[in-house]
């Protein structure tokens, strides 16, 4: 498969799952992974988290 192709399906895919979040999710810009999967992220009321996945993140 090309370059052009995998592009193309992978921007198909992220089209078509295109995803908004729930109540209790937020989308948050991840600063940095220190390790151990952890990962420091700072939420749009720029409170920065350290949090351990990406599926339920609250603070």
């Amino acid at each position: 498969m090309s370059q052009a192709t995998k592009r193309k399906h992978v921007v198909q895919e992220v089209l078509g799952e295109h995803m908004v979040p729930s109540d209790q999710q937020q989308i948050v810009r991840v600063l940095g992974t220190p390790g151990n999967n952890l990962h420091k992220v700072e939420t749009a009321q720029e409170t920065i988290l350290l949090h351990s996945t990406f599926s339920s993140l609250t603070p």
